[in-house]
């Protein structure tokens, strides 16, 4: 619980973190510090709050991040993440797991879609699972 709580909370430097493909070989997006959502060409895709507010590239509010849930904008919980790094949606069903160690992003039958090491897990779920990130 504490490390999943400690990686939730944790702020990285001003640096971006890289999000990368499921081969681990090439970047699909970065997250700041700051909270600033880029895709791979560094447009901005949208934004993470201090408060947990979650927006898009137009600064429109997609959810809310509650202590490892969260929320659309009518309040609905649409997802949590475990202690273990797992993730599941607002029914409780598995979506995924985060390797708090490596950064490995797998879904629910365990195929990789991705590597961000270094990155909230909170923020990892909500750019890998729910979709609230336009891609290319």
């Amino acid at each position: 619980m504490m490390m999943v709580l400690a990686m939730a909370g944790m702020w990285m430097s001003s640096n971006a973190q890289v999000l990368r493909d499921a081969a681990n070989d090439k970047t699909v997006g970065r997250i700041a510090g700051n909270g600033v959502v880029r895709d791979d060409a560094f447009h901005s895709v949208g934004s993470f709050d201090a408060d947990g507010t979650v927006r898009d590239a137009n600064g429109a509010a997609l959810g809310k991040i509650v202590r490892l849930e969260i929320f659309d904008n009518a309040g609905n919980r649409v997802g949590y993440i475990n202690t273990d790094g797992t993730i599941r949606d607002g029914n409780s069903n598995k979506l995924g797991h985060v390797n708090l160690t490596d950064g490995k992003v797998t879904d629910a039958d365990h195929h990789v879609l991705g590597y961000a090491r270094g990155i909230r897990v909170d923020w990892i779920a909500c750019y890998y699972f729910f979709d609230f990130f336009k891609k290319n």
